[in-house]
């Protein structure tokens, strides 16, 4: 049986659907890998938080695996919405790499006052002017390496990309300074793949559960869990980090205004085997300190 993994086509993209295509292979199975254009890979001249609808990066590829087009698909975890379509489920989160965010062509302590910041995450732009109000933080829209060619044209002082990408392609070089977790909260999920398959038990689902990586599936389902609370999509201001140790799970989450004048961070332990009951509760946290309010005026347009 060959298999047939339904990925975007981008650089990154195809780089993880062949690292999960060469874990498919130590197993003894075969695959081919089916390159889908999403929603999000054809809009390019707007920001991603404008454009609104969920799925942005995953709706086509959901499509090819419900067809049975393919039988699995790999997504960068945090472009996955937190409810999946009826059928279909995450058969693996293998082990994550960096969840945190990166600052190439200027650290963040050395820019100049005023100085040109480029992201399509308002999740980003909301921390680093809740750090750096003086800084300029204008979209980038565009595939890793188009976004690293617009820096190198000058348009931009600096750019945050996701450190995990950068490392996955080998250019972490590229890196100016790797921000820590207690500055720039990363997106839910960030770091970690998933691979989505139809549910049911079938042969590729099956497969691809050897794959899984118990602790991250649980720090990522926390996040998923939290995020799901918060009524959030992956391009709202909302950052989320879980860390498992030995039996217990710390997540740290943040949610702030675009313009990140309000920005409210909390965090809660708990067992590590109940982490979507974690992440609820720090949901209804985040929304009793005032969460609900920020939410509120982002989904509301301001």
């Amino acid at each position: 049986m060959t298999l047939t993994i339904a990925s975007r086509g981008s650089q990154l993209a195809l780089w993880q659907a062949r690292w999960i295509q060469a874990r498919l292979e130590e197993l003894g199975a075969g695959s081919r890998i089916q390159t889908v254009k999403t929603t999000g890979d054809k809009v390019t001249d707007v920001p991603l938080a404008k454009v609104g609808a969920k799925g942005l990066f995953t709706k086509e590829i959901e499509e090819a695996l419900l067809s049975e087009e393919a039988d699995l698909a790999v997504h960068s975890m945090k472009d996955l919405p937190t409810e999946l379509p009826e059928g279909l489920t995450i058969a693996a989160i293998p082990r994550r790499e960096d969840p945190r965010d990166a600052l190439l062509g200027c650290a963040l302590k050395e820019l100049r006052t005023g100085a040109k910041v480029g992201t399509s995450s308002l999740r980003r732009a909301a921390q680093l002017l809740a750090l750096r109000p003086d800084l300029k933080v204008e979209p980038l829209r565009g595939n890793l390496d188009t976004r690293l060619r617009k820096l190198s044209e000058g348009r931009y002082d600096a750019i945050v990309l996701a450190a995990a990408g950068l490392k996955r392609m080998g250019w972490e070089d590229r890196i100016a300074e790797i921000v820590s977790t207690d500055y720039l909260c990363p997106a839910v999920g960030q770091g970690a793949l998933a691979v989505e398959t139809r549910a049911g038990g079938g042969e590729a689902e099956q497969l691809c559960r050897r794959l899984d990586h118990a602790p991250t599936r649980v720090a990522v389902m926390a996040e998923r869990s939290l995020l799901a609370a918060l009524g959030g999509g992956c391009q709202v201001p909302i950052g989320a980090y879980a860390v498992v140790a030995d039996d217990r799970l710390r997540l740290t989450a943040v949610v702030c205004t675009p313009d990140g004048g309000r920005l409210i961070r909390r965090n809660l332990d708990g067992p590590a085997g109940e982490p979507e009951a974690l992440g609820r509760r720090l949901g209804e946290m985040l929304l009793a300190a005032g969460g609900d309010e920020i939410l509120e005026e982002v989904y509301g347009g301001g």
